[in-house]
């Protein structure tokens, strides 16, 4: 199977927050990367054109990392999240996460710059 993905995931069981308009559920997260995340498909879960809010809290500390983000498949009980926004913040603490399960920082690096030029474009 030819791997198409440009951003790295790393597996990140945590839980979290989807927040859309007035809705609020909670899920898990199934993993992650600077461009966005898989989780599991809240019981109700109902979607709209608007934003979707994925927050989640990092273990053992009070960090909280936020992402605006955009449905972009719902499938077999998972949610895949495409990041719009980030603040500087929560991708700087995303990075960090991310380059501590990968141990490749030069490669993270080249994928900041890809998020950054495909964000900026938009």
């Amino acid at each position: 199977m030819d791997e198409k993905r440009k951003f790295s995931r790393i597996l990140f069981a945590t839980g979290a927050q989807l927040t859309q308009a007035d809705k609020a559920w909670t899920t898990k997260i199934l993993d992650l990367s600077l461009n966005g995340a898989l989780v599991d498909e809240p019981d109700s879960f109902t979607v709209d054109s608007s934003p979707i809010i994925l927050s989640f809290t990092l273990q053992g500390s009070d960090i909280e990392v936020q992402m605006e983000t955009r449905l972009i498949h719902q499938k077999s009980g998972h949610l895949g999240l495409r990041c719009e926004h980030i603040d500087v913040d929560s991708i700087s603490h995303l990075r960090r996460m991310i380059e501590l399960n990968t141990g490749d920082s030069s490669m993270l690096n080249r994928e900041l710059e890809l998020f950054i030029a495909e964000h900026e474009s938009s």
